[in-house]
């Protein structure tokens, strides 16, 4: 019989200064039982960097929210669709091959990879050359003290506050809070 996910219910409120965003978001996520909770808490962090794109990109009329992520290899990890059901944002967390980072390049206006474990910087010299051709392509590293602080954070049932002013990421559940400043290497 198979490991069933974890399901985490998160209630995200958001103030975007830089991008004039401000909205309550409730979230459920699945944790495949391969994951882990800094991945997890990764791919929310990611959903809060970018949900302004929500307004910026959709006016409002899309929808952003979680794919399956590890137990679909072809869907995202986040994404944003607009009306059309066209997507517009596709966000993968961690290290993925070139292959599926290309494929969503042409299925997506924009994807955007966030990178966050030791091993980032060997992941990227491995792949830089093969998906420097994307244009509509970005990658952002978290660094990997901020993406285990972020870790601390994972309950079930998750009330938390993001502030991004700066380009730095500010979540918070009342008690910890964690500051993120992610580094765009492309």
């Amino acid at each position: 019989m198979a490991i069933k996910s974890t399901i985490f219910k998160a209630n995200l409120a958001i103030a975007d200064i830089e991008n004039n965003y401000y909205a309550d978001h409730a979230f459920t996520l699945a944790r495949h039982p391969s994951e882990t909770d800094e991945r997890m808490m990764i791919r929310l962090a990611a959903m809060a960097l970018q949900a302004h794109q929500l307004q910026a990109i959709c006016g409002g009329d899309g929808t952003l929210t979680f794919g399956a992520g590890l137990s679909d290899p072809d869907d995202p990890d986040v994404y944003l669709r607009d009306y059309t059901q066209a997507t517009r944002l596709w966000i993968e967390v961690g290290a993925p091959e070139e292959k599926p980072i290309m494929r969503a390049c042409g299925k997506s206006d924009l994807v955007m990879v966030y990178c966050f474990n030791h091993a980032a910087e060997v992941w990227f010299k491995a792949i830089e050359n093969k998906v420097s051709r994307a244009k509509n392509l970005q990658i952002w590293r978290v660094p990997t003290l901020q993406s285990q602080e972020l870790a601390k954070l994972a309950n079930r049932s998750m009330q938390l506050q993001a502030t991004i002013q700066e380009g730095s990421l500010m979540l918070s559940d009342g008690s910890t809070t964690v500051d993120v400043e992610c580094v765009r290497w492309m």
